[in-house]
């Protein structure tokens, strides 16, 4: 495994987002046992950048992370996120990066995580009832205190992320980038650039469409989010299937999966980004974390370069109206 640095935090170039063992997706939270296997499987492969976040279960995933680390704790950068859960009342799936909640936050995740630290501490959504010079303001004085290493941001836009740079370096911002999610080109990698903040992106493989492995949503339990994802409904699922199947052909070409092939591209696009593509499972932990010795040519870049975007909004409406474009 090959190594990169989101500003000054040393990570593997691919990590693993633990989200899918505990919540959202088909079979979460039915084997923890598998789960904690994939997390010391992804460690055994060179894996060090391992991501959760308070809402997770809520907190069911951190929980499971902390029982998986135990005794290994060192080996990883550990990131989390926080800001969806409101500790004064309103619970989860409210925004509230107020500092006051986000003191609250921090101690619950060490407590679960079973650490006395954190690597990389996300704001999870921008909060906009909360100017974010005061939540980054809260997050220095973590760091100052010893319980943060480095602080991060997720979906945010450019003026979000310049705002919150200024009152303390930002390590990294998480969010959606992929084959067919590639709106960040457009304003946020350049300011990502100019500044020197990593890109971690979530759901490098568009949600699993992009591994070949989904053919139709009756393949997903009646829980799995993904049932009522633009994305994965009606003609929009239907038009991304034929992307996913390009991704397949060439994947064909080159004797690899569509994973590797899809995270590939990813790595291909700067030095600076580390995806993290989620599983609970071994074999594909192993299958994602090998897509790291894969060179794609430049004009097999160019070909996946030059897929039309997918069909459909990333998210429902609720959750795009979370996110900064």
């Amino acid at each position: 495994m090959r190594y990169i640095k989101l500003r000054d935090l040393e990570v593997s170039r691919i990590g693993l987002g633990a989200m899918g063992m505990s919540s959202a997706y088909t079979g979460a939270g039915t084997d923890d046992a598998e789960s904690i296997r994939t997390v010391h499987r992804a460690l055994d492969l060179g894996v060090t950048l391992i991501d959760t976040a308070e809402i997770y279960g809520p907190y069911t995933n951190e929980e499971l992370l902390g029982r998986a680390l135990k005794g290994r704790r060192d080996r990883v950068v550990l990131a989390t996120k926080f800001g969806m859960v409101s500790h004064a009342g309103d619970g989860p799936g409210n925004l509230d990066s107020s500092p006051a909640n986000i003191r609250a936050a921090v101690e619950g995740s060490l407590k679960r995580l079973g650490t006395d630290h954190i690597d990389l501490y996300y704001q999870h959504r921008v909060d906009p009832d909360t100017p974010i010079e005061e939540t980054v303001g809260a997050l220095a004085e973590l760091v100052a205190q010893g319980k943060v290493r480095a602080i991060g941001l997720s979906e945010a836009g450019p003026d979000t992320i310049r705002r919150a740079h200024a009152v303390h370096p930002v390590t990294a911002l998480q969010s959606e980038y992929s084959l067919w999610t590639r709106g960040l080109e457009q304003q946020v990698i350049a300011v990502l650039r100019e500044l020197n903040i990593g890109l971690v992106p979530f759901s490098p493989l568009g949600r699993g469409l992009l591994t070949g492995q989904i053919r139709s949503t009756d393949d997903l339990a009646d829980d799995d989010f993904r049932r009522t994802n633009p994305r994965f409904t009606g003609e929009n699922f239907r038009r991304n299937l034929a992307l996913a199947d390009q991704v397949q052909a060439l994947a064909a070409e080159v004797g690899a999966t569509p994973a590797q092939v899809a995270l590939a591209w990813v790595l291909a696009q700067g030095d600076f980004i580390a995806p993290i593509p989620g599983t609970k499972r071994v074999e594909r932990v192993e299958e994602n974390t090998a897509a790291d010795a894969l060179q794609l040519t430049d004009e097999q870049i160019a070909r996946l370069s030059s897929m039309p975007q997918a069909a459909g909004d990333t998210h429902n409406e609720a959750q795009m109206q979370m996110m900064e474009r």
